[in-house]
């Protein structure tokens, strides 16, 4: 499958720049596929930058990165028309969102109403300035972080703006051995100046196409339906998943099997993408918070019920 050495060749490239994060650029190159957005969420200092753009450089697109804060304005994200004295007409100055990477740095130090101004340009690839709907470039990949050890100043995502993300990725911290690659990675300069294009915007827009004809067979969508139906009845939960987490979770997996060469999705794609897919969309119930309760095991345990289809 010819589609699948580009795949790998992309994030096999990005990690030339960032150590020890494969499955990160793995779940990063997966989303883009799936045509959908990530929200990484760590401590300052992890790379999330550095992983954006390589990304981007990777692909070959255009990025851009926007640093949040409390006084940035939707215009800021998506535009604005400026009347010109020349031509008596006003004329658009398109802000970064016109980029097929776009970086939303602390994307939760900004208010409820920039935050806003995302949610067309995710869900639908365009964005409305003064009455005029423009079509952004494709691909379109939103890469958000947010920092969640900093409370002051912030403003928390709303639940419905949290499940516009395909995938929700915590990093870690890089272990011994890493670190010290890190450091002798950078010792004599940054290596994202001379990293290089192995692909195209049009490539992946074909990969994204071809992510369509990746066959989900009957049983395998019965098991996806099973796991996010679960969520909706778990005690522990005040609400689960919505349609929106079967879809992302069922063309997350499609991606998948295209990053590892198979086209078809197998159940073993489902339980390796439910946490990153599925973790941000379901809600706790406040007692259950309060006891410390995490979604990752409820979503492990989801897993470790539900029964998996067996091979036909």
């Amino acid at each position: 499958m010819p589609t699948a050495i580009s795949a790998n060749e992309i994030v096999g490239n990005a990690a030339k720049v960032v150590v020890g994060k494969r499955r990160v650029l793995e779940l990063m190159a997966v989303a883009l596929l799936a045509e959908g957005h990530v929200l990484l969420e760590d401590l300052p200092g992890l790379g999330k930058t550095i992983m954006a753009k390589a990304l981007a450089r990777s692909i070959g697109g255009s990025f851009r990165r926007i640093q949040f804060t409390p006084d940035l304005l939707p215009s800021d994200v998506t535009g604005f028309s400026v009347y010109s004295q020349k031509t008596g007409e006003f004329v658009f100055h398109s802000g970064p969102v016109m980029a097929n990477v776009l970086l939303a740095d602390e994307i939760n130090r900004t208010i409820p109403r920039t935050q806003a101004a995302l949610l067309e340009s995710m869900g639908e690839f365009q964005v409305t300035v003064d009455g005029a709907t423009l079509k952004l470039p494709r691909p379109f990949f939103v890469i958000a972080t947010q920092n969640p050890i900093e409370m002051d100043g912030t403003f928390p995502l709303p639940e419905a703006q949290l499940d516009r993300f395909l995938m929700k990725i915590d990093l870690g911290y890089p272990d011994k051995d890493e670190e010290l690659a890190i450091m002798e990675r950078f010792r004599e300069g940054d290596p994202l100046e001379k990293l290089e294009a192995v692909s195209s915007p049009e490539a992946i827009v074909e990969l994204q196409k071809k992510r369509g004809s990746i066959f989900v067979a009957p049983p395998v969508r019965d098991y996806i339906a099973c796991l996010v139906g679960a969520t909706r009845s778990h005690p522990k939960l005040r609400y689960g998943a919505s349609p929106r987490g079967s879809l992302g979770l069922m063309r997350a997996a499609q991606a998948l099997a295209i990053l590892r060469g198979r086209d078809f999705v197998l159940p073993d794609d489902i339980k390796e993408l439910a946490l990153p897919v599925l973790g941000h969309r379901i809600i706790l119930k406040h007692e259950e918070r309060a006891k410390g309760a995490r979604a990752s095991a409820i979503v492990e345990e989801i897993l470790s019920q539900v029964p998996v289809p067996s091979p036909v």
